[in-house]
């Protein structure tokens, strides 16, 4: 098969690479579309020691099942591998599974590719009237929607009341945004620095984006969902949770630095650090995307796979505007 593989720090090369061969419960999916995540874009810096090369890399992707009993079945592939059996998995939290696995990190090949192997439980089938480019959102929007989940939980108050900021515009940031909406909260800030995706945003996203040099000093958040995950975003976070808050953690850019801890408990700010989904989540965000409380989700660029090494290069530039690329093998 065709794959996009990454084979040094900087480097994505558009070659053949060995057909995956499915495993016990094991269905060969044909990739349709896939999305370029910020994970990917770490891996391919160079900065994720979990991903080395060579690797195919890509783990957010729908596609059509082929051969076997679900011949034909379009899907949408949650790609976090779970054993199902330890206390975690029964507990629902299979996100925490010990012996996780996720495509696009050894010893699991990724997605941006022409075919994958998954296990029958992680595909969610896709009805017919919705684009397999659309289903493939389900694996980004899902951590946002885990995050606000988590966070509507902690704070226990009527969503309808509250106000929220999410720092980031990218597509965990949208997702999480977006997620917001979908589960109750009416208003929704998201700071995004870059000008031409802050004008996506507010003219194709239908968000309320903000330079984050105009958000005011003061202004306080019931809660905060940081999609980035710097020093200088959590610092952000920290400052504008009130008292009482939250502040909800997805992104994953820097280790270290940022949270203001004095005030985080002189004011009982609670943090909470959420990783990918359950595969509860994962199914409540694909039904989300099929009956369309999502939105129209018409904010990605599609382009084809043989290209990726330029999309890879126009998201690090700030090129791109668009908050996902999608990559299509076909294409």
């Amino acid at each position: 098969m065709k794959a996009l593989v990454y084979d040094a720090p900087e480097t994505l090369v558009y070659r053949d690479a060995p057909d995956p061969t499915p495993g016990a419960g094991e269905h060969l999916v044909r990739i349709d579309a896939v999305g370029i995540c910020g994970s990917d874009m770490h891996a391919y810096l160079g900065h994720d020691n979990r991903r080395p090369a060579p690797l195919i890399l890509g783990h957010e992707a729908a596609g059509v099942v082929t051969g076997g009993p679900m011949d034909g079945r379009r899907v949408t592939i949650n790609p976090l591998v779970t054993c199902g059996t330890c206390p975690a998995c029964v507990a629902g939290r299979d996100n925490l599974c010990s012996t996780r696995q996720i495509i696009s990190m050894p010893p699991r090949e990724g997605a941006f590719a022409e075919w994958v192997a998954m296990p029958e439980r992680n595909l969610v089938t896709v009805p017919d009237g919705v684009p397999l480019a659309k289903a493939a959102l389900a694996e980004p929007i899902a951590c946002g929607w885990h995050t606000v989940r988590l966070s509507l939980a902690a704070l226990g108050e009527d969503p309808g009341g509250l106000r929220a900021l999410v720092i980031g515009g990218g597509a965990i940031g949208l997702g999480a945004a977006l997620s917001l909406t979908a589960q109750g909260v009416g208003d929704v800030t998201i700071l995004e620095p870059n000008p031409a995706r802050r004008a996506h945003l507010q003219l194709h996203c239908d968000q309320n984006a903000v330079d984050p040099e105009k958000l005011e000093p003061d202004a306080m958040f019931d809660l905060v969902i940081d999609g980035v995950g710097y020093a200088a975003t959590r610092a952000t976070a920290s400052a504008h949770a009130r008292p009482g808050g939250v502040i909800g953690h997805i992104g994953l850019g820097q280790d270290e630095g940022g949270l203001d801890v004095r005030r985080m408990t002189l004011q009982e700010i609670t943090f909470i650090g959420t990783y990918t989904y359950t595969a509860e989540d994962f199914r409540q965000t694909a039904a989300a995307i099929f009956d369309g409380r999502l939105g129209a989700l018409d904010w990605t660029e599609t382009r084809p796979l043989a290209d990726g090494a330029r999309a890879f290069a126009d998201i690090r530039s700030g090129a791109a505007a668009a908050p996902k690329i999608i990559l299509d093998p076909a294409g």
